[in-house]
């Protein structure tokens, strides 16, 4: 990856998540959202966006239409903040690794302590 695509990546990561926390005012998007990851194509025309929810199933799908539905609003939002000749189209995926993660830490805690 070249630095400039390093740049754009890291300013959209930054920026995504701030229009997320900030600017989309949807009282059912609740809960801690986080942008965990972007991958951009090589001519930044097209930016995958990982975000993580912490919540249960139904919660989840509940942000994952929210997201969905204001995806034309972060794409507009980042072409006002973010100076790039395209304004990349963004596709958020789900990603559920910090998730993984705790369980998979409270189940390696529990192994140690035998309860298991």
């Amino acid at each position: 990856m070249s630095l400039r695509n390093e740049r754009v990546r890291k300013t959209l990561m930054k920026e995504i998540s701030d229009i997320i926390l900030k600017d989309i005012n949807d009282p059912k998007l609740t809960g801690f959202i986080s942008v965990t990851d972007v991958e951009v194509s090589h001519d930044n025309s097209y930016a995958k966006v990982f975000y993580s929810f912490l919540g249960d199933k139904d919660k989840k799908d509940e942000v994952q239409e929210i997201i969905k539905k204001n995806t034309p609003k972060i794409r507009y939002e980042i072409g006002k903040r973010v100076r790039l000749r395209l304004t990349p189209e963004l596709n958020f995926i789900l990603d559920d690794s910090i998730e993984r993660g705790a369980r998979i830490s409270n189940l390696i805690d529990k192994i140690s302590k035998g309860e298991i």
